[in-house]
């Protein structure tokens, strides 16, 4: 889901290229994550359970649980150097822990129209919810080739995190119609007043 298409009064970015890093662009430009209505929206904005599936049992408790795993996360995608190795550690060890409880279990049905459509085999908690991040994250820190992919956006005072899937790998921006758009506007704002003077 591209920016402008997010729940409204909050925005909610899924443009990183993996749903670990979409959590990590939870706190650009500032908390999203502080609500349980936001996290109910951005669980299924993120595609981890399917669009139609009831989330009220997600009570106060859950958005502190995937702040926290998102920290770590965050700890371990930046590498985190001056923060030493028994930081790195306990992150790694945290994210290791989550991902070992089961992910939500699907099941395909049959939609009103005949197809086949994905549902889960329950309501989903907490702790199944954050292992499919978890094991998300633990997939992309492990493989050497989405490794090398990771980028850190160029946009100015963006600190979002993204998998670069583009030709040639040259992309610099977490998004183009964003960051990337910004930089144009600046870019001819900056010609603009070179011409003036």
């Amino acid at each position: 889901m591209a920016l402008g298409t997010a729940t409204a009064p909050y925005e909610l970015r899924f443009d990183a290229g993996r749903i670990c890093l979409d959590l990590l662009s939870t706190t650009h430009p500032q908390e999203r994550l502080d609500s349980v209505p936001v996290l109910r929206a951005w669980i299924t904005g993120s595609g981890l359970v399917p669009a139609d599936t009831v989330l009220a049992h997600a009570d106060a408790t859950w958005p502190a649980a995937f702040r926290e795993l998102r920290t770590q996360i965050d700890r371990l995608v930046r590498g985190w150097p001056g923060a030493g190795v028994t930081t790195y550690d306990f992150a790694l060890a945290r994210v290791n822990d989550l991902a070992r409880t089961a992910p939500p279990a699907p099941r395909a049905v049959r939609g009103e129209d005949g197809r086949l459509v994905r549902q889960l085999d329950g309501p989903p908690d907490c702790a199944a919810l954050l292992a499919s991040v978890a094991r998300d994250a633990v997939d992309l820190l492990t493989d050497p080739v989405a490794r090398a992919a990771l980028r850190q956006c160029e946009g100015d005072n963006c600190r979002i995190v993204y998998l670069d899937t583009s030709r040639g790998r040259r992309r610099r921006w977490c998004s183009s119609e964003v960051c990337g758009n910004r930089e144009r506007v600046a870019r001819h704002r900056r010609r603009a007043a070179l011409a003036r003077a």
